[in-house]
């Protein structure tokens, strides 16, 4: 039952970054203003390497592959993102109140990838373990 949960929970936690990293390769503008907006160079590139990443990473994760590290990666991309996309602290109601939300969904998501990091992808992965 444990392994089955892991295997569900992978798939899970990781729809939100597939969907969005898709989202990002096949509409980079959205995400390239804000990137530009924070001073960023190359933001269409960054873009792109965004949604590779998200793609990526969450595709490891779902077949359990080089989970940990997977995992680990996928902490510190959700880091940078909710501090470039989600810095509520710099904003006013509403749009504090909003990404305030964003802010505490995204450390949510680093609580469980850093419980998948602990617990390993289960036996039902790539990497069985």
């Amino acid at each position: 039952m444990e392994s089955l949960a892991l295997a569900i929970g992978r798939a899970l936690l990781v729809a939100i970054f597939i969907q969005s990293g898709y989202m990002k390769l096949i509409a980079p503008a959205g995400i390239a203003g804000l990137l530009t907006s924070k001073g960023l160079p190359m933001p269409m590139a960054l873009a792109y390497a965004a949604g590779a990443a998200e793609i990526g990473l969450g595709a490891l994760i779902l077949i359990g592959w080089k989970t940990r590290y997977a995992a680990a990666a996928m902490i510190v991309f959700v880091i940078i993102a909710t501090y470039l996309g989600h810095d509520f602290w710099h904003m006013t109601d509403p749009a504090r109140r909003m990404n305030l939300v964003h802010f505490m969904k995204n450390l949510s998501i680093i609580g469980g990838l850093l419980v998948l990091i602990g617990s390993g992808p289960g036996r039902y992965s790539v990497d069985r373990g």
